[in-house]
């Protein structure tokens, strides 16, 4: 299940049923569980100065698709799931099921948890701490240095549950507080509290999410969004949802 026009570096770690597409190059320092998929034209392993020889590690049920390049120094938990053409610099730490959109760049020194989804187009400053089942949707961009170009950085932190919104930018040192909720296109500095929806720019604080109606006619509030949405996610996440609701 790996390409001939493949290139594996003979101190690559793979294992087994693992499928490698064509012209796709795994260096020395890369370790690949079992069961994984890795499309054409990826470079997995770059070797960098800063990541202090830690290997690149890719858990098993991982897939990542055709044209993404992961350097050294990471590791990331089961079932990673990539779009094309990612980009992952070193000293990343991802929990379980991390999804990462086409094109999406992450610059490394980051901690992602559990289940966190970004779609295509995100871009991850270095320094962020992301926690479990935060979405990020097309288009975000996390940026640290408050006075571009300097030696200065402020960094992110997005906790569990939070949903930010295509195209917002959240500038260095936010905080974003757990169930909260970033309007699309918003500009954001600061601290948004727990359970807060903020738009604008500068993104204001507009109500609870609490508030919000689902717009499918059951006037039953679309917030926390785990309420009523579970696609892609395990049954035992599902069913500790489900009793949180009851």
């Amino acid at each position: 299940m790996i390409h001939e026009t493949s290139v594996i570096y003979p101190d690559a770690k793979i294992g087994c049923n693992v499928e490698i597409g064509p012209m796709t190059i795994i260096y020395n320092n890369v370790v690949i569980e079992d069961n994984c998929k890795i499309g054409g034209h990826c470079e997995l392993g770059i070797e960098s100065s800063i990541s202090n020889g830690s290997p690149l590690y890719i858990s098993s049920g991982s897939h990542i698709r055709s044209g993404s390049v992961f350097y050294e120094g990471s590791k990331f938990g089961k079932n990673l799931v990539t779009g094309h053409k990612v980009t992952v610099r070193e000293n990343v730490i991802a929990g379980d099921g991390l999804q990462l959109g086409t094109y999406t760049d992450i610059q490394g020194n980051n901690i992602f948890g559990e289940y966190v989804k970004m779609h295509s187009n995100v871009h991850v400053g270095q320094g962020c701490e992301i926690e479990d089942f935060v979405w990020l949707f097309p288009y975000v961009l996390i940026v640290n240095d408050p006075h571009p170009p300097s030696n200065i950085e402020l960094f992110t932190k997005i906790e569990k549950f939070s949903v930010i919104g295509a195209r917002a930018l959240l500038m260095p040192g936010t905080i974003i507080q757990h169930d909260s909720l970033v309007a699309a296109q918003s500009v954001v500095s600061g601290t948004v509290k727990s359970g807060e929806l903020v738009a604008g720019s500068p993104a204001k604080f507009i109500c609870k999410t609490a508030l919000i109606p689902l717009k499918d006619g059951s006037k039953k509030a679309a917030y926390p969004w785990r309420r009523h949405f579970h696609n892609g996610y395990p049954d035992d996440i599902i069913n500790k949802w489900v009793e949180e609701f009851k």
